[in-house]
């Protein structure tokens, strides 16, 4: 059966990719957060995974306010990256998975889950920075990836708990599937942040770290919050814990965390990163 091999959970702050492009990883605004990430890649090298399933949330590339699914799988071979308004830069397509993905898809169904079915979407930064992150020099098209995208911005948007049941099922359904891949999971976004408003610039650190903590001991206990409670604690952009939640309830072994790292603020944001292996 194909195998989830670990979870890493990561920022995707935009600024990060712009931080790469131009050299800065040393400078003194990003020395720190930078410097968690090589045993990242260390460890990615060297289990080589063969699958990812980011967990992200689009920002309006694809799913703007008019046409926003709770959940949307992509089961396309290749996915596009695209300019979200800020004049980015072309960087290298994402492949895409298809088999595991369409299993994915049907185990959900059958089991009282209904996502949206995406065969053609472009992806934004919630998924291509994680992926640079991992792989400098936009070196990740030898890697599958499954896209798994969670609304995080429009009212309503899916409580923990069922961001965490899904991550459940999606954990059973690579279980099932047959062959011998290695998959890897990203709960991407947050942690604690307001872009805007009377409290933009809000983060905390406390509660943040506490998140870290109970992903590894006790994620049942992040399902209790509400939305509501995410936005009051961790500010407005808060409840994309609910990508880390989704990344957490895949993990169906022994858990166990190898590499932490927490820098508040980058470019207004409480950026955490943890690597979960799953035993």
């Amino acid at each position: 059966m194909a195998k989830i091999i670990g979870g890493i959970t990561t920022s995707h702050i935009p600024a990060i990719g712009i931080a790469m492009e131009r050299g800065l990883e040393n400078s003194d605004y990003w020395r720190d957060f930078f410097a968690g990430y090589p045993p990242l890649r260390e460890w990615l090298n060297e289990q080589q995974p063969d699958i990812a399933i980011v967990f992200y949330n689009d920002h309006g590339l694809e799913m703007f306010l008019d046409k926003k699914p709770t959940f949307a799988i992509g089961c396309a071979p290749r996915y596009e990256n695209a300019d979200e308004g800020w004049g980015i830069a072309t960087i290298p397509p994402v492949t895409g998975e298809t088999e595991l993905s369409w299993h994915i898809v049907n185990e959900l169904v059958e089991n009282d889950f209904d996502p949206t079915v995406c065969q053609d979407i472009k992806v934004d930064h919630g998924l291509t920075v994680p992926l640079s992150l991992m792989y400098p020099g936009h070196q990740y098209q030898h890697l599958k990836v499954i896209p798994v995208c969670i609304n995080c911005e429009r009212h309503p948007m899916p409580k923990p708990s069922r961001c965490f049941a899904l991550g459940q099922a999606i954990g059973r359904a690579v279980a099932s599937f047959a062959g011998e891949q290695k998959v890897v999971v990203f709960g991407t976004g947050g942690l604690s942040h307001q872009l805007d408003g009377e409290r933009a610039g809000f983060i905390n650190a406390d509660f943040d770290n506490d998140c870290m903590d109970k992903l590894v001991s006790d994620p049942q206990a992040l399902t209790q919050y509400s939305n509501d409670d995410l936005i009051e604690i961790a500010g407005a952009q808060g409840v994309e814990l609910n990508m880390w939640i989704a990344m957490r309830g895949c993990l169906l072994g022994k858990v166990t965390e190898a590499q932490r790292n927490y820098v508040a603020p980058i470019s207004n944001t409480g950026a955490g990163m943890q690597l979960l292996l799953n035993d």
